[in-house]
């Protein structure tokens, strides 16, 4: 498994919880749980900069902004190893067990300079989505 993953501040800590407790292999850190991670409070641009440094997959909630500090970062001649967005209207198990299927079966790069809306594993209704 070649994917890390960085959990945005406002996800619900219960991800990194049922993540590691399902894939003991994955690596997981959220912003402010680990000594080297952004503090709580950093700003977006920031974490799409330690994201690339340190390889980091950003997981995220944050439909509205993220995309514009995506553009503004790869403008800048930054990349990022990829941004999903939760999906809200899944469940908590449906996230993470798509998050799981990605690590298990990405290839490297493969979602660089990327946002990807959850899910890819099954399609649901228009509405759902």
């Amino acid at each position: 498994m070649s994917l890390k993953y960085l959990l945005d501040e406002n996800v619900n800590p219960v991800y990194k919880v049922q993540l590691r407790q399902k894939r003991r292999d994955l690596v997981i850190w959220a912003v402010g749980s680990e000594p080297t991670t952004p503090s709580m409070g950093t700003l977006d641009p920031e974490i799409l900069l330690w994201c690339e440094e340190y390889d980091f997959v950003l997981v995220t909630n944050n439909r509205t902004s993220m995309p514009v500090h995506l553009v503004d970062h790869i403008t800048a001649g930054h990349h990022v190893p990829g941004i999903f967005l939760l999906n809200p209207k899944l469940s908590i198990g449906q996230n993470i067990d798509e998050l799981i299927l990605i690590a298990e079966g990405s290839f490297n790069n493969e979602y660089q300079d990327q946002i990807v809306n959850l899910p890819l594993s099954y399609s649901l209704p228009s509405e759902l989505i």
